[in-house]
Formats: structure tokens, sequence, C-alpha cells
């Protein structure tokens, strides 16, 4: 199916330049990222419905503390700098 957009010269000359690096035709790199907007939102839309469910999805909750320790071990071992 053939459509019209119209986009924003900065976003179409990025496009090209992707398409050029890829080897790709700019179709191709177009339809590439509106798949991959589909696959994000699949994911969203899992992760939700599992959360829904109660299924426990990793992590632990933060507090500020623990923030902040980590910013500091973080900032002393180099990994940041500081703010």
């Amino acid at each position: 199916m053939k459509i019209m957009i119209d986009l924003p010269d900065g976003l179409h000359e990025r496009i090209k330049i992707a398409a050029a690096r890829q080897r790709f035709a700019t179709k191709e790199i177009v339809i590439e990222g509106l798949e991959q907007v589909f696959r994000d939102e699949a994911s969203f839309a899992d992760a939700l419905a599992h959360l829904r469910q109660g299924y426990h999805l990793g992590g632990l909750p933060l507090n500020r503390e623990s923030v902040q320790q980590t910013e500091r071990d973080m900032t002393n071992s180099g990994l940041i700098s500081s703010v």
C-alpha cells in the first residue's frame, strides 16, 4: 500500500543517511522503524498485563538513601562524575 506523508526536512535527511549507511532503501528504514514501535508497544502491553495479574517483574523498591549511596559509590569508583 502506498501512502504519502510530510516529514520534517531534518528527519527525512536522517532517514536517507541511515538508509545509505545500512545499504537499505529509505522505505525499508521507515518500515523497520514502524515495526520497532509496534514491538515495543507489544512488550509494554505484555509487561502491563503481567503487572495487573500480580507477577513480580523483578527489581526492588527504591528509597532516597539507597539512590544516594549508589551515586556516591559510582562517583568514587569513577563510573560517573560528581554533579
